[in-house]
């Protein structure tokens, strides 16, 4: 199957008819009513057209116009087909039409659009922590959208937007690129942790291509990158997932399993794919110093790991309580806002004292 990997499909400026259509006829009848200031001409085999100047212009006055009238559910039923003007028209063009709701999420996302055009992405890194070294081993790049006015756009509203936009492989694309470019430019010498969505990647020769090149001409050693495993309770096809690894570990990265203890379909995943690392999912590290259930399950976890050659991060961990826990059950690696938050300056060493096993409180350095 070929990669969503196209350039981005705008609205176009230049004079066009609008075909509206949809195969429900009450919304077909409330769609006439509301184009009817348009001058819409007659509907031809159940087709409305409507002539505009500029469609880009119509879509961004008319939005929230089309939001108030239309449900949800209406828009992602009416379809829209814009067909430039001068141009012969043929029912076949039909075919290429998109949702309603669609070219509403273009005018409404335009500052997420407007990050994928220039592809205006940085990372922020988060220091991950050795153990038995105490000292920044690794980084997690995370991702940040830089809008036009120089704010961020953090993940959760990046990946939002690229899903409901059909923009997932591209984003994660350019996301795993600028963790690279920034990692190198921030000259970065441990091991960085990368996320990557497994179900925006079809083919992984073609579609991780790029990512294996910008790690080559870099010059990343590929025992240095973690490649990390995201939203794997929604990844149904566990085999095209293994392949997906497989790629990566032919190219000599490593694999880390994120959310580990959340459900059963995550410990299911670690018994198939046996990853390089586990990352304990946060609401299990998240007050385990008290929860004694809590900690049954990450001795559990951390026991099946160590038997099998898995390192096991902690991830989340921000009271010292929960790490002095984790100090004394055992851990290789530990990340969280204890030692430090995502900054877009990597913190070089650890800015808080390590704490004494039986002590509380360890004041900053």
């Amino acid at each position: 199957m070929p990669c969503r990997c196209n350039t981005l499909e705008l609205i176009p400026s230049e004079a066009g008819y609008l075909y509206f259509f949809c195969d429900i006829f009450e919304v077909m009848r409330k769609l006439e009513r509301f184009l009817a200031p348009f001058a819409p001409m007659p509907s031809v085999h159940g087709v409305i057209r409507v002539a505009l100047e500029s469609p880009r212009d119509f879509f961004e006055h008319q939005a929230s116009s089309f939001r108030a009238h239309f449900h949800p559910m209406e828009c992602e039923r009416i379809k829209l087909h814009i067909h430039p003007k001068g141009k012969r028209f043929k029912l076949e063009s039909l075919l290429f039409a998109r949702t309603l709701d669609y070219y509403l999420n273009v005018v409404e996302d335009r500052s997420f659009f407007d990050i994928l055009a220039e592809q205006s992405l940085t990372s922020h890194f988060q220091p991950i922590v050795d153990v038995k070294a105490q000292e920044i081993v690794a980084y997690e790049a995370l991702v940040r959208g830089v809008k036009m006015d120089g704010t961020l756009m953090y993940p959760g509203e990046l990946f939002e937007k690229a899903a409901r936009n059909d923009q997932v492989f591209m984003l994660d694309r350019l996301a795993r690129e600028s963790a690279l470019k920034t990692a190198a430019v921030k000259k970065l010498k441990t091991k960085i942790f990368i996320n990557f969505i497994p179900t925006a990647i079809y083919d992984p020769a073609f579609c991780l291509a790029s990512t294996v090149k910008w790690a080559q001409q870099l010059n990343f050693d590929p025992a240095q990158v973690v490649f990390e495993v995201v939203e794997t309770h929604h990844t149904a096809d566990q085999a095209h997932l293994s392949r997906i690894l497989t790629y990566y570990r032919e190219q000599g990265f490593r694999i880390a399993l994120d959310d580990v203890g959340e459900g059963y379909s995550s410990l299911n995943m670690l018994i198939k794919l046996r990853p390089d690392v586990i990352k304990v999912d946060r609401a299990i590290i998240d007050g385990i110093g008290r929860d004694t259930l809590k900690q049954s399950i990450y001795k559990g976890l951390y026991t099946m790991a160590k038997q099998n050659g898995i390192d096991v991060l902690a991830e989340g961990v921000e009271e010292e309580e929960d790490l002095l826990f984790m100090l004394d059950c055992g851990v290789d690696l530990i990340q969280g806002y204890y030692f430090g938050k995502p900054t877009a300056e990597p913190l070089r060493r650890l800015q808080r004292a390590w704490p004494i096993q039986g002590e509380k409180n360890a004041q900053p350095i």
